[in-house]
This record gives C-alpha cells, sequence and structure tokens, in this order.
C-alpha cells in the first residue's frame, strides 16, 4: 500500500510546486520556467537515489535501450505536459489551468487500458467521473459550461497538458518495468533520476539555442527556482513510486486530491480571488477521490 502515501505527498509537492512555479513565471519565459523544474531538480533526485542505496544496501539496477527510450519518452512528455500547463495560467489562473489538466484522471484509465492492459473497478471508474465532473465546476468558476469553453485557449493548453502528464506516467510505469529489480522505490528513483537528465539536456539545450538571454535568468532565480527543483523532484519520486506499484489510473485519480490542495494555495499562498461553484466541486472531487480508494482497495 506504499503507492497510497506516496500518491497523497506527490498531489501535495505537485500543488506545492506549480504555486511557486507561477511566481517565477512572472520573471522567466514558458521554456525557461519549465526549465527550473529539471535542472534544480536533478541534485535532488541523485540525493534521493543515493540516500535509498545506502539505507537499502541495495545497488543500481541494470539499464537497457528500451528503459533509456522510455525514459527519454516520459521526459519529453512531462516537458510538454509543463510548458501547456504554464501557457494555460497566462490565459486565466492557476486554479483554471491545473482543473483542466486534471482531467488526465480519465485520459489516464483510457490511455491505460489500451497500452497497458490496465484495468480498474466500477467504483474506481465512478470515482474518476465524480472527480472530472468536480474539476469542470472548479475549472467553470460557477458558470454553466459551454462547449465554447472546451475550445477556448486555456481549457486547450490544461487539456493538452493532461494528456502530456498521462503519457508521462505511461511511460514512466513502462521503464520501471524494463529494470531487472523487483524493488519498485529503486525502480523509481532510478527512473527519475534518468528522466531529469534527459530534461535538462532536452530543455536546457532548447533555451541555450533559442532563447540564450534566458540562461542567465534562471541562475539568476535560484532561490525561487531552487524550491520549485526541490519541490518537483520529492513530487516526481512520489509519483513515480504510485505508478511503479499501483495502476497509472488508480494513482492519478486519488491525485485528484491536488485541486483541492491547488485552491489551497491559491487562496492562501498566491491570493487570487475566491469562485463561485468551487464549494460543489470540492466536494464532487473528494467523493471522487474516496470512490477511487473503494474501489482500488
Amino acid at each position: 500500500m506504499i503507492w497510497l502515501p506516496a500518491t497523497l505527498l506527490a498531489a501535495l509537492f505537485q500543488a506545492w510546486r506549480t504555486a511557486v512555479q507561477q511566481r517565477v513565471r512572472a520573471e522567466l519565459s514558458v521554456n525557461a520556467a519549465g526549465l527550473v523544474r529539471y535542472l534544480y531538480g536533478l541534485p535532488v533526485g541523485l540525493v534521493l537515489l543515493g540516500l535509498y542505496l545506502w539505507g537499502s544496501g541495495a545497488s543500481l539496477p541494470a539499464t537497457g535501450v528500451p528503459f533509456l527510450t522510455s525514459c527519454a519518452a516520459a521526459g519529453l512528455a512531462q516537458i510538454i505536459g509543463t510548458n501547456l500547463l504554464l501557457m494555460a495560467f497566462g490565459y486565466r489562473n492557476y486554479v483554471a489551468g491545473t482543473a483542466f489538466a486534471k482531467t488526465e484522471a480519465m485520459q489516464g484509465a483510457l490511455l491505460a487500458f489500451l497500452l497497458l492492459g490496465e484495468t480498474l473497478s466500477l467504483v474506481t471508474i465512478s470515482g474518476i467521473a465524480f472527480g472530472v465532473a468536480g474539476v469542470m465546476i472548479v475549472a467553470a468558476g460557477g458558470q454553466r459550461l459551454q462547449l465554447a469553453d472546451l475550445v477556448q485557449p486555456a481549457a486547450l493548453c490544461g487539456l493538452g497538458a493532461g494528456l502530456g502528464f498521462t503519457m508521462t506516467s505511461i511511460f514512466v510505469k513502462a521503464a520501471t518495468l524494463e529494470l531487472e529489480t523487483a524493488d519498485k522505490v529503486l525502480a523509481a528513483l532510478t527512473g527519475l533520476v534518468v528522466i531529469n537528465a534527459c530534461q535538462t539536456l532536452m530543455q536546457g539545450g532548447y533555451v541555450a539555442w533559442r532563447e540564450p538571454d534566458q540562461v542567465v535568468r534562471v541562475f539568476k532565480s535560484w532561490r525561487t527556482s531552487g524550491q520549485v527543483g526541490l519541490l518537483a523532484a520529492l513530487g516526481s519520486a512520489c509519483w513515480f513510486t504510485g505508478f511503479a506499484t499501483a495502476p497509472v489510473a488508480l494513482a492519478r485519480a486519488v491525485g485528484q486530491v491536488e485541486v483541492i490542495l491547488t485552491l489551497g494555495f491559491s487562496r492562501f499562498y498566491l491570493r487570487e480571488a475566491r469562485k463561485p461553484g468551487e464549494t460543489l466541486g470540492l466536494l464532487l472531487v473528494g467523493a471522487g477521490v474516496v470512490l477511487a480508494l473503494l474501489g482500488g482497495l
């Protein structure tokens, strides 16, 4: 049952990291704001892996081309998802961007079934549906959600971000299955380090090539960016552990609790105004998480 506390902690760290990253976004471009997540997260991931190896007495598992390929694909998918989420923030606000991205639970259930053969109970699927309904109410800000709302830039970027994060979780799961070890936590932390290294090279290379002026800003913002990297690494370590030890869609469904945490950070950290309909949305999200848990136990 390590997946449950890992997933809940992942949701906390992710909501916290996204709130801090929203502040960094005011100082950096979209790509540079995304880069700090990986650049400053890589040293944290290395420390986490080193501490785990020291504490468990284990050794690094052998890696191969399939593992490295899955890690690179996961890294690219997360870069795309993160950039789209930051773009969604620019169109509306932190809560709306995160809310549309959290449709990843529904997207994850479908894609995990098609690509990984994972199946869920009817109760868990109902929980995902409740959660997505709550997320949509939060995104609509108390207004009736129209079809036109789903094709606005913020919604499209948020939905695209959800797809990017869904594909990240599927590739992470595939990567951990490629490692020759029964220790799922070790597999998750190994994947974290390799994926972060790939992301630093990919997005760092792009920023250095297309936005060289942003490189200096990335390092000048180290106080805030370092917080983003720390929280991102801790969140990813927990997410990857959840994906390695439970069905992807189940972990994502329980992770919808992030919407509740997001509203808390939005109000008290970013000082964004409260919107109508949030209470009903939160109740539906909470009910969805409970149903997902009951169906997964």
